[in-house]
């Protein structure tokens, strides 16, 4: 059997290649660490007030005082719990009605105009997604006042950019034959949306839509710390009365809300999917 010699100067050469790549990924990873280190170092050792953390008793003796729950408040949670479940159901639907426009907008294979409906839809979807549904509540509330409703308007208007944005991917990536077929026959437009497209994205939809209904349950608790009523609302009272059990009771309501959320959206994806 044949022995090939290796050649000194391509081994020195993959070698020197090889000791270069080790090297980058050496000044990469110590920049990256550099400037984790910065970070931590402004953000948390610079800005935090220690002296007023107080020690390992401090901390303790503050989580003790969340242990120990305010039972009494159980009667004022169930309306807030109901309003904050409603409130995030009646925005999804809000929500989803208000995201078909958009999305047949901005949906380049459907869209009436792509020079301008089209950039008229998809900055709509920005614009939903770009606000946070803080800001949305923030707006309602100085608009039609305290309540329910601002927080339904803003839930609403948060889920169209998501929606919207998945319906509109779904639209451009249906298969083009019903649709051409239907055109061929001379269908309207309407008969091409309703017999042509909605079966191919209804899956895709409404999986989003339970989906942006899960994630809205999350984001109605917080509703209430903006005057939007709700869970958020008696958690924002709880905190300016220092009544650290009352805020845990509040705390374990939005938890059991988000579970039940869970598992209604675990079962409709199944139905669905």
């Amino acid at each position: 059997m044949a022995v090939i010699d290796a050649n000194p100067a391509a081994l020195d050469q993959q070698y020197e290649l090889r000791r270069r790549r080790y090297v980058k990924m050496g000044l990469i990873w110590l920049a990256v660490i550099a400037f984790v280190a910065w970070c931590v170092n402004g953000t948390i050792i610079e800005d935090t007030d220690w002296s007023r953390i107080g020690g390992r008793s401090g901390v303790l003796s503050s989580i003790g005082r969340y242990l120990s729950l305010d039972l009494g408040l159980l009667p004022e949670l169930l309306i807030p719990t109901l309003e904050t479940f409603m409130m995030a159901s009646v925005g999804t639907v809000l929500g989803c009605f208000l995201s078909l426009p958009v999305a047949w907008l901005g949906a380049a294979n459907v869209t009436p105009s792509k020079t301008i409906l089209y950039p008229l839809g998809r900055f709509l979807m920005v614009l939903s997604r770009s606000v946070h549904e803080i800001v949305w509540a923030l707006l309602f509330v100085s608009a039609v006042g305290l309540g329910a409703l601002p927080g339904i308007l803003a839930i609403a208007m948060r889920s169209v950019g998501f929606i919207s944005k998945i319906s509109a991917e779904a639209i451009e990536n249906i298969d083009t034959k019903p649709v051409e077929a239907i055109r061929a026959v001379g269908g309207s437009q309407f008969q091409v949306m309703y017999y042509g497209i909605l079966p191919q994205i209804y899956p895709v939809v409404l999986a989003t839509v339970i989906f942006e209904w899960d994630i809205n349950i999350r984001r109605s608790a917080v509703m209430g710390l903006v005057g939007a009523g709700g869970l958020g609302l008696l958690f924002f009272r709880q905190m300016n009365s220092f009544n650290y059990g009352g805020v845990t009771m509040v705390i374990l309501a939005i938890l059991f809300l988000i579970i039940i959320g869970e598992i209604i959206s675990h079962y409709l994806r199944k139905a669905v999917i």
